[in-house]
């Protein structure tokens, strides 16, 4: 009878989408993530300010990064046992600090503090963000994680647009625009964290039982097998490695790439950028709704597959072909990043902050390190070669053809 009682309870968390929630807590993604974008919005502006090159470029994107991915894993273990919605608006708080930093930073060592507060701030944020998620989705688990990373790629895209209109203007002081985001993101977390705490005194905290969550009849049932997870873990990683070397490479140095092979200037160089993580949203969004049709595993062989003919011809296109070819990539690959949450979520049941952790903070460790990586390379080969060998990057997205077939298509 207590596992009856336990199992009902699993199912009641989840049978009625809250819209009202899952709009704030994505837009609470939207502020986070457009903090995030400011940091690499200023990169046109502080490259001749600071006096930077790709390298020390490389090294700003990957202290941000592994900053988010580092903790992500961690905070969402821990409030795995112990959630924590008051750290909402906290995280939120450091962000706040990290832009006043990044506005009046006068060298590059203080302008990398700033970006460790707002990478502490994301870390904090994800995990206890996508279990608010959790609970608000109902039975539409991919749309719910669809809404919430759209908030997340829509932040994202707003770095070109911030460049054009504040940061070329402005110059880095414009940066303390950033306090604005963090202030209306405090303001709304502080409204989330008392619906959050409710759910949790309805549905109960987590408690220690066999697989994370839920009790073992419960979750033997449902579950995949230990050997299926590690296989199904091991190609998640390789194609969030794909996925987030080549964005690194489109959203750091293909405006660069830009100016030196089509001589566009600064802000022109900025739009095929915007177009790309334009689309990004776009292809999030629709990319959870169809995985509810199709399933996990198909949405994201589309997603990574798809996009590898396009990633190979945009180094090598006339100018006006650029634009619709980066946007056509964009959509195509950015649609299964949602959709790649929620299968790491299924293979870990009980273990939903973990889960968004891992897959998110993986996606950004793997963005840091591929920053680093690619921006060697480009002092190394030159920038052109550069964007030609991560061109290949989402190749790799073709092992998701090994993955197993996800629960709710099995």
């Amino acid at each position: 009878m207590a596992h009856t009682a336990d199992a009902g309870r699993i199912r009641s968390i989840g049978t009625a989408t809250v819209y009202s929630i899952l709009l704030a807590i994505s837009a609470s993604h939207l502020l986070n993530d457009a903090m995030q974008a400011v940091v690499t919005a200023l990169f046109p502006v502080i490259k001749d300010s600071l006096t930077l090159n790709d390298i020390q470029l490389g090294w700003i994107v990957f202290t941000l990064n592994m900053t988010s991915s580092v903790m992500q894993p961690l905070v969402g273990q821990f409030s795995d046992r112990r959630p924590m919605p008051f750290m909402l608006p906290i995280a939120m708080g450091l962000s706040f600090v990290g832009m006043i930093i990044l506005a009046y930073a006068p060298s590059f060592w203080t302008l990398l503090g700033g970006v460790v507060l707002i990478g502490l701030g994301s870390a904090v944020f994800h995990p206890e963000g996508s279990r608010v998620v959790h609970f608000a989705a109902g039975g539409r688990k991919g749309l719910a994680q669809s809404i919430y990373q759209v908030g997340g790629n829509f932040g994202q895209m707003l770095a070109p647009l911030m460049t054009i209109f504040i940061f070329i203007p402005l110059g880095q002081h414009g940066a303390i625009w950033g306090t604005v985001i963090a202030a209306i993101a405090i303001v709304l977390l502080a409204r989330v964290a008392p619906w959050y705490r409710t759910q949790l005194n309805l549905h109960g905290r987590p408690q220690r039982r066999t697989g994370g969550g839920a009790p073992a009849s419960v979750v033997s049932s449902l579950a995949p097998t230990k050997q299926k997870v590690i296989i199904a873990l091991t190609l998640l990683v390789l194609i969030v490695f794909a996925r987030s070397w080549y964005f690194s490479g489109i959203t750091t140095f293909y405006q660069f790439f830009a100016e030196d092979e089509y001589g566009l200037s600064k802000k022109a160089a900025q739009i095929p950028v915007f177009l790309y993580m334009a689309a990004g949203v776009i292809g999030t969004f629709f990319g959870g709704v169809l995985a509810d049709k199709i399933g996990l595993k198909k949405m994201i062989v589309l997603s990574v597959a798809g996009a590898a003919p396009f990633a190979l011809i945009l180094p090598h296109l006339p100018q006006f072909w650029i634009y619709p070819v980066i946007f056509i990539t964009g959509l195509i690959l950015q649609s299964g990043f949602s959709v790649t949450v929620v299968y790491a979520q299924q293979l870990l049941p009980g273990n939903i902050g973990m889960a968004s952790g891992l897959i998110t903070g993986l996606a950004f460790g793997m963005g840091a390190v591929g920053a680093v990586a690619l921006g060697k390379l480009s002092l190394m080969m030159g920038r052109a070669d550069m964007m030609n060998f991560a061109s290949f990057l989402p190749l790799l997205g073709f092992l998701a053809f090994l993955l197993p077939r996800d629960r709710g298509r099995a």
